[in-house]
This record gives C-alpha cells, structure tokens and sequence, in this order.
C-alpha cells in the first residue's frame, strides 16, 4: 500500500513525498481513511509507530482553507511542551502547501505571542492542558468552535495528573458536530470511561498492543548496593562506547543530582524535566541531538513521543515505577532498525519492581556483574544470567564526553 491509496489530495501527497516516505505505516494505513470519512477514531500503537501523522495528515484535508480572524478549530491537546512543539513541527511539514495557521499554546514561555497568533486567528492550536485553561480563563481561546478534536499520548496525560483538565476541556469542546479522535499506546480502564464520555461510535485501529522491547536493543540488569549507584553508573559510562546516552532517573531532583555530579566529573551533560523552564528545556534538547552534548539527563518527561534519533545507550539510574515506562525508557534507542544498549541499575529495594517488569515484558532481563568495578558488597546475581558480558561493537573503549 502506498500513501496515494488513502484518498489523501495531491498537495498533501506531495509534502509526504518531499519528507521522504513512501509507504505508510500500518496505524496510518487503517486511520487515515477512517478519518476522511468523519468517523471518531480511537488509535492505539506503540510509540515510534506514526501516529502523529495518521492524524496530522488527513486533518489538514479535513480543515481545508484559512479562515482569517476565525476562532480555532481543531484542538490537538498532548501531555508536554515538547510533543506539543513536534506535532506542530508535523502539521507544518506537511502543511507547507496549505494556508492553514496552526499556534503552539504551552506553559514556560511568556503569554504574548500565543494571545496574538489566537487574535490574528489560528485554525490548529496544539497545546497543553494547563495553558489552554489559562487563555480560556482569560478569554483569548474559545473552544466552542472546535471541530476537530485530537487528543495526544491519553495515556501519558493520565499518568501525568491532567485527567480531570482534560475532561473539562473536553466538555468545553462543546460543537455538536465535533470529530473526536483519541490516540494512545495503551487504552486503560480509566481511558475507556474517557472514551464512553467523549467519543461517538468510534472506529478502533489497533496495531500491536502488546508491548515489548525492540529486538534491536540488547538490555542489562545490574544489581548494585544503594550507596555504589552513581559510583557504578560512571563506570558503566566508562566501560561503553557511546555516541549519545539518556540517564533516566525518577525524579526531578534526581536528575539535577546526577547531572551535577556528573558535570563535576567533567562529562559534557544536561538535565531535561518539567522542572525547567522552556528555554533550557529547548536548549538541553536541542545540544543533545545536535552532538554538543553526548549524555542527556531526564524523568521520563523524555522517554516518550520526542524525536530523538541515533540514541547508542539508555541507562536506567532508577528502575521505573510503571512497567510499561521501561520498555519507553529503553525504546528511545534501538529505534529505525539501529543496534542499541540499555543498563539497568538495580538496588536492593528496587527488586520487587524489576519482577514486575519482567511479569509484563514476560520475559528475564540477563543480570550482570560489571568486570573491574570494585563493589562494596558482592551483588546478588540470578546464576542462570550470570554469563559474561559479550559487546557486539568493537572492544576499544572511550571515556566519552568529558572536555578535554
């Protein structure tokens, strides 16, 4: 199947065509036409699978030409100011031969801009929960014109605390006529209820629910006492030939913790979570991926939906509390058929965690002892896994990232 059966127009097919694709992935093979057609739709996939253009693409169809002065209509509303920005960045791209105006509302910047690109008239706003409620409070953003409703990564707007802001903003989405289209990697019990409220005789395209760890990264376990953490994550850095590495850690102070320490030490590194404001969070970003800096460290703000590619290694500082958040933390490398390494650190008390990671991956994820690193007590090791470690790369070693 290519793109030019989805009953896509021309000017569309030709900004596909300039992006480089060819063939659409399986989740925009089965929304795209569903969408066309007006129906609500409710698509689950993995992360990864282009779900940002299975609605992207056939909504600017949909909202057809600019209405200058208009209010909005079409609302696509997302967890974190960085999915918002690339679903812009999407809408755009493939956009560029439409007049349609599509406006970034998000928090950590100022309000000044956003209220003009409303005033002057927008017809896509991507936002945020938070500041979307804020213009409506102040009365620049009427949601009573919205057409077309696209609700973003539902689930990690659940796990973030936004449930009860993104109700309300559903039933301000008050257009008798409104598409709704929801999109998520797993459709909870508590979505399902969203979905009852909100969605009218959905369509459902699911495309590999299950979640698992790409083959193509090769993921590691290594158990370690609390106190020798970081100790263990340097040496780990130090044992790795690494182009590019996000640490994730659990919490915010966490992550300033580890990046500090680490800057001490000399590695090139910068901290990514809702803590910072949106200039650095941008800047942080944006060094990562353009090389300046080679480790990246981040809550889980980063472990889901950013475009990050040619990621070489993921560390995990702490085990994740959600299952399902490892197989998103270790995801961001591996991606596009690319080999990638994942770490785990493992303290004593973060065991019971790691069962139920392996419950929900169903599988045993191979527990090392790292060959070198001076270890206060010795670390317990599931004998079955306790084999040597194997590098797939060529043995040299670097001590990646520190300035010279």
């Amino acid at each position: 199947m290519t793109f030019n059966t989805l009953g896509l127009e021309p000017k569309i097919l030709s900004a596909i065509a300039d992006a480089g694709y060819e063939t659409p992935t399986p989740i925009q093979q089965e929304a795209i036409p569903q969408i066309l057609a007006g129906n609500d739709v409710i698509g689950s996939a993995q992360t990864g699978t282009g779900k940002t253009a299975a609605f992207a693409l056939p909504s600017l169809q949909l909202l057809g030409a600019h209405q200058p002065g208009a209010a909005p209509r079409c609302l696509v509303l997302g967890p974190t100011r960085e999915l918002a920005a690339q679903v812009k960045e999407q809408f755009e791209k493939y956009g560029k031969a439409s007049p349609l105006k599509c406006t970034l509302v998000h928090g950590g910047v100022g309000y000044g801009r956003q209220r003009q690109e409303l005033a002057d008239g927008a017809d896509v706003v991507i936002a945020t929960p938070g500041r979307l409620l804020d213009h409506v409070q102040q009365k620049t953003m009427d949601l009573g014109s919205i057409e077309l409703l696209i609700l973003d990564e539902v689930d990690r707007m659940l796990d973030m605390g936004f449930i009860d802001d993104v109700k309300r903003i559903i039933r301000m989405c008050a257009n008798k006529k409104r598409q709704t289209l929801l999109f998520s990697a797993t459709v909870s019990e508590e979505i399902k209820r969203l979905i009852a409220r909100s969605l009218k005789n959905p369509v459902v395209v699911a495309i590999s629910v299950k979640i698992s760890p790409a083959e193509t990264v090769k993921h590691e376990v290594y158990p370690v006492g609390a106190m020798q953490k970081f100790d263990l994550l340097v040496a780990l850095i130090d044992s790795m030939e690494v182009d590019s590495m996000i640490i994730f850690c659990r919490m915010k102070v966490g992550a300033d913790r580890i990046t500090r320490w680490l800057q001490q030490q000399g590695y090139s590194v910068a901290a990514m979570h809702a803590d910072l404001n949106q200039k650095m969070r941008t800047q942080a970003l944006q060094d990562f991926k353009d090389g300046k800096i080679k480790i990246l460290v981040a809550t889980d703000i980063a472990s889901r939906g950013l475009d990050i590619a040619n990621v070489t290694h993921v560390i995990n500082y702490d085990v994740p509390e959600h299952s399902e958040d490892y197989v998103h933390r270790i995801g961001r490398t591996g991606r596009a058929q690319r080999e990638g390494d994942a770490a785990t650190i493992l303290a004593p008390d973060e065991e019971s965690k790691l069962v139920a990671i392996e419950k929900f991956i169903d599988q045993q994820i191979p527990q090392r002892r790292l060959d070198g690193f001076n270890y206060l007590y010795e670390p317990r090791i599931r004998e079955a896994e306790a084999k040597p470690k194997r590098s797939r790369r060529n043995s040299s070693t670097s001590r990646f990232g520190r300035r010279r």
